[in-house]
């Protein structure tokens, strides 16, 4: 952890500070320890911003991201379902230690516990990528990223294929549709109105509908 406080935007030694950051962090086996490299990146992050160092400001951005991933590695070690219930009435020697615990412990939020593990949900490959590149993503931007997105309801078919489900469902909806806009109409102001070719025209493109909805209304 020495590697980041002894860092200063003259330093002519960041790509080896970074190496020895990354090689850390990825050893790591405490919460707390990364924790508090990511409160140091942090930090650090916001002294580059305002020295307007640029390069400084990537390798704090990419610490702090490799230090709340690996935070969230070490949490979701532990499972999930080892609530507190479990430590009701036990022994202080046998207690189960949960994810909260181990966050609290480490001097995390929730929420910060949250973000760790949806950070350590992003792929690792993509992960890199990410970091690496010349604008590495902030926290915020990598746990939306480790988000699981909510289950999309299953369909019943009812034994159709997808293809005829889709036909179905746009046929009934533009009837359905159509017939909302021929209950709005105002008949008793634009039928007075028709001259003789479009009141032909009407009744022509009446008959055709009708002999639509007989067929429709004689096959269901």
């Amino acid at each position: 952890m020495s590697d980041i406080a002894q860092i200063s935007v003259a330093t002519a030694r960041i790509p080896q500070t970074y190496a020895n950051a990354k090689t850390a962090l990825y050893n790591c086996v405490s919460v707390d320890e990364c924790q508090s490299w990511a409160d140091k990146a942090a930090a650090l992050a916001s002294y580059a911003k305002q020295a307007k160092d640029e390069e400084l400001m990537r390798m704090a951005t990419r610490i702090r991201d490799r230090a709340i991933r690996r935070a969230g590695e070490l949490l979701k070690q532990i499972e999930p379902k080892r609530g507190a219930n479990q430590n009701i009435g036990a022994a202080a020697d046998t207690k189960v230690l949960t994810r909260t615990d181990a966050a609290e412990q480490a001097g995390m939020s929730k929420r910060q516990a949250v973000t760790a593990i949806r950070v350590a949900n992003v792929p690792a490959e993509q992960f890199e990528k990410l970091v690496e590149s010349s604008t590495p993503p902030t926290v915020t931007k990598l746990a939306e990223m480790g988000t699981t997105p909510a289950p999309k309801p299953i369909i019943d078919l009812h034994g159709r294929d997808p293809g005829e489900f889709n036909r179905s469902l746009h046929f009934v909806g533009d009837v359905e549709e159509y017939a909302r806009q021929a209950a709005e109409f105002d008949l008793e102001r634009l039928l007075p109105g028709l001259i003789p070719a479009e009141a032909e025209r009407l009744r022509a493109a009446i008959q055709k509908i009708d002999g639509v909805h007989d067929q429709i209304i004689t096959r269901i």
